[in-house]
This record gives C-alpha cells, structure tokens and sequence, in this order.
C-alpha cells in the first residue's frame, strides 16, 4: 500500500502573526495541486491568523506544542481545546528542543499523545537520537525505547493516523545532514518496533517523517528511501519558495 508523503514545516519561534499572513498568502499558490499533505506548525500567537488564512485550501494548520490536562492552573500552557477552536488539526509532539529546553520526557510525550488523540488532534510524534548516542552505538535501541514508551495504551486503531518523526537531534539546525541510507535505517527500526507492537498493518500505514536539515537539495533522495514518508522541516519551512520546493520534490 502506497503512504501519501506528508511534509510538515516547524516554524519554531519565528514569525509574528502579519509575517505568517504573508509567508502562507504566498505558499497557497506555490503549492497547489501538490500530491503530498501540507502542514504548516506555527507558534501559538500566528495559529489563528494562519488558520484564517488557510481555510478552504488543502493547507493544514499546527500547533507546535500542547498539554496534556485540559484545563486548569498551568500557567503559558495550551489545551487541546483551545487548538481546536481555533482550527489546529495537527501537533507536534515531543521535539527534541522541547525535551533538551523544557524537561519533556517520554512519559509526559505519551500524556501528550493520549490527550490529542482523545480530542481528535493528529499527533506528529519526535524521536531521535544525540550525536553522543550515534557514536555509541545506541541509536536503535534509544528510538525503540522512546517509541514503546510513548505509545504505551495507544491502540492499533488510534496509531493508524498518527505521524512519527524521526529527527536526528545532531542534524537539527547544524546543516548537517543523515545521508539518505542513515535515515532509511532509523525508519526502518521504527517501523520494525511498530509492527512488533500492532502488526505488520497498522506498520505499514504508519507515515514516518525525516526531520534533520531537509531542503529543496536533498528532499527528493531523502524522500526516495522506502520508510521515509515525508519531512519535518525547520529552516527551510520559514520562506514559502524554499518550503513548496520540498512539497514538489521531483521523485
């Protein structure tokens, strides 16, 4: 079964709501027609502006971040809800920054999984290892874990619409850059501990994203390896010509 590619850009804290105006204003052309599904993750102060913006195009929105509670005293926190109200379809999950900035863990990853999901948000789920651990050796054995913890009591049925992205933490805003074989193989371990948790039929709907310096240069070789099923993209994401270059990637 052929995965539909889904190229999601993480704009991180840049772009103030009148720059996301403008940079989607000028994606939605570029991008028209594209055979892959679009997202574009905002921060939280340009959602609303962006989902205005995006309504009625194929285009989908982002949140970069949520908690897990519903409601509550959790002071600079957003909820589920308040996403929702605001046209939010997708959430990122777990990034590496959140998880080196703000003391995320793969418990409070899997928190985060389970309230989206519940609120019918699509989770882009991170996971990924430091150049430390690649040097070491671990690579396979740290992502297996991070996927077996924060997937804990979520069914076959639900990680059917979730998105994994492998994000290599050393290539993230360093320029550089997993060949495409290096990528594959991580892929492919997750894809492998999926099918081991749910079977071979959820392992094989499963979309995996690879989120380490993708670009309009290597996006089609990236994108070419058999478990790579689209990119999460930082940098690149943040110029509507750069970004709809990866969405068009010649395969």
């Amino acid at each position: 079964m052929a995965r539909k590619k889904i190229v999601a850009g993480n704009w991180k804290m840049n772009k103030t709501s009148i720059e996301a105006k403008q940079l989607v204003s000028e994606l939605i052309p570029l991008v028209e027609g594209a055979d892959v599904d679009v997202v574009v993750c905002t921060p939280f102060t340009a959602l609303c502006t962006a989902a205005e913006a995006l309504a009625g195009t194929p285009i989908a929105v982002g949140a970069q971040n949520l908690h897990f509670e519903e409601k509550g005293a959790f002071t600079g926190e957003i909820s589920a809800d308040m996403l929702l109200a605001l046209g939010v379809k997708y959430v990122i999950i777990g990034h590496s920054e959140r998880r080196q900035y703000f003391a995320e863990t793969d418990e409070t990853v899997n928190k985060k999984i389970k309230t989206a999901l519940a609120k019918g948000l699509v989770p882009i789920v991170c996971c990924g290892e430091s150049l430390e651990q690649r040097e070491l050796g671990v690579t396979s054995e740290l992502v297996r874990s991070q996927i077996k913890i924060a997937f804990s009591g979520v069914t076959a049925e639900q990680m059917r619409g979730i998105v994994i992205a492998y994000e290599p933490i050393w290539a993230i805003g360093t320029g550089k850059t997993a060949t495409a074989e290096q990528a594959n193989e991580v892929c492919a371990v997750i894809r492998s501990v999926i099918g081991e948790l749910y079977g071979a039929a959820v392992a094989d709907v499963i979309r995996i994203q690879y989120g380490g310096s993708m670009n309009a240069a290597n996006a089609a070789e990236l994108m070419a390896q058999p478990d790579i099923d689209g990119g999460l993209i930082g940098g690149a994401s943040l110029k509507a010509e750069d970004f709809s270059k990866i969405v068009r990637y010649k395969g």
